[in-house]
């Protein structure tokens, strides 16, 4: 009986594992969620970025991840915070820093901060780099924390370095007219930051820089002097003179955007503006800087992935007779928009630039990003703009989110000649380190 029991129970189990699977059923009776315009959206970046994406997801952000995993496992971490952060609360310390911006010379140094110095609200951030005595770079930040999320900033920046990069002013400048000069520059600004209304701000400030300009090197790179002696570009305005130039800031955004975690669609509206003058000279030149930037962004699953499309216009006007000092025209490369070519790439008296760009959170604090952009400098009002002339820089990269003193970066970029020139891509950037000058 129990033998017979036992086989009725094998041969039972038997043919129900022949059976199809049974579908879960709708308890609720709405069905499976339906699709929404952000799942179909996904799928445009998916496509477009994929190699990209790939490259991102299996080359950096999978074996970051399984090190910050390894890292956390061996309580890696909280041995550093607690080497590198002193007192009970870890409000002051240091850590080491390093950049490296291929094609330039890299640094290395010490990063220090010390929260609440010398009373509640007030923080100090000092930071010191060097590739020997030819360059140097430190600066001293001292902020006020006021109501909120509202400050008060002092900051002072001096810069020693040889291998400034210029390649000539105007859309056309080639990349093979690379040359290098030198710089000493100081600055020193006070400056308010309002918080607004969401992620919107106000930001005013005063200050005055002196920059010394001069012979520079790298490599076997020509100088300034010896590349415009071949006829490839003049000597640009104010190589051979400097100045001193006290100036006034300011920067209002309206952004509809919540701060994270928060979903991150939303659009931004900015508008910045800065006024200068030398005063080393008579007479002196002085100028005006100032642009617009209109951004839309689209959360496609309201956990950070988002996709934004942003448009800039950057002007730079003298105020009187006198040219404007080439490191103060307006500048794409680097920081600045189209990060796919070298710092100071292009120059001239405006630019337009338009960005798309897709961000994801890759771990707290650390964002992966992919972009591409097209646009390039002009003459005065974006004079000469025309599509021929247009320039295409990309980029992908992860960078931290949420400081505003430390940082840190690796990215991989490239930038093209103008679509009149055949839009062939002959510039190459790669940027890892932190806390850069």
């Amino acid at each position: 009986m129990a033998l017979a029991l036992c086989a009725a129970l094998l041969e039972s189990g038997s043919s129900r594992a022949d059976e199809p699977k049974r579908a879960v059923p709708d308890f609720d009776g709405r069905g499976p969620p339906p699709t929404t315009p952000g799942d179909v959206a996904l799928w445009v970046p998916r496509i477009v970025f994929s190699p990209l994406y790939l490259t991102s997801e299996y080359v950096i952000r999978r074996p970051l991840g399984a090190a910050i995993v390894a890292a956390e496992r061996s309580n890696l971490p909280r041995v550093l915070y607690d080497f590198f952060a002193f007192g009970p609360d870890h409000k002051s310390g240091f850590a080491p820093i390093a950049f490296l911006d291929l094609g330039f010379n890299p640094s290395v140094g010490l990063y220090l901060f010390w929260d609440d110095a010398f009373g509640k609200g007030n923080d100090l951030r000092l930071r010191g780099s060097t590739w020997g005595s030819h360059w140097l770079a430190g600066s001293l930040t001292d902020r006020l924390r006021l109501h909120g999320k509202d400050t008060l900033a002092l900051n002072v920046t001096a810069v020693r370095r040889p291998d400034h990069a210029y390649f000539g002013q105007g859309p056309r400048t080639l990349q093979s007219d690379l040359s290098r000069f030198g710089e000493d520059r100081i600055d020193g600004s006070v400056a308010i930051e309002l918080r607004l209304w969401r992620a919107s701000e106000l930001k005013t400030g005063v200050g005055v820089r002196t920059v010394s300009l001069y012979h520079g090197d790298y490599w076997s790179d020509p100088s300034v002097e010896q590349q415009a002696a071949t006829g490839a570009f003049p000597v640009p305005y104010g190589f051979d003179r400097g100045y001193t130039a006290p100036y006034s800031h300011a920067l209002v955004a309206l952004d509809t955007r919540e701060p994270r975690p928060a979903p991150g669609s939303g659009i931004r509206f900015e508008l910045e503006g800065e006024q200068g003058g030398d005063v080393r000279h008579v007479p002196g030149s002085s100028w005006v800087r100032y642009g617009a930037t209109a951004g839309g962004f689209l959360d496609l699953n309201d956990h950070g992935r988002v996709l934004s499309l942003t448009v800039a216009t950057l002007f730079a006007d003298p105020l009187g007779a006198a040219p404007i000092p080439f490191t103060e025209l307006v500048s794409l490369g680097g920081d600045a928009p189209m990060p796919g070519f070298f710092p100071g790439r292009l120059i001239d008296r405006s630019a337009a630039v338009a960005t798309l760009q897709y961000r994801w959170p890759i771990a707290p604090f650390l964002d992966g990003a992919m972009q591409f952009a097209a646009g390039n400098v002009f003459g005065v009002h974006l004079a000469e703009f025309q599509p021929s002339l247009l320039r295409f820089s990309g980029a992908i990269g992860i960078a931290s989110v949420g400081s505003p003193d430390s940082s840190i970066e690796c990215k991989v970029g490239f930038g093209s000649e103008t679509i009149e020139h055949g839009g062939q891509v002959d510039s190459l950037r790669v940027v890892l380190g932190a806390n850069r000058f």
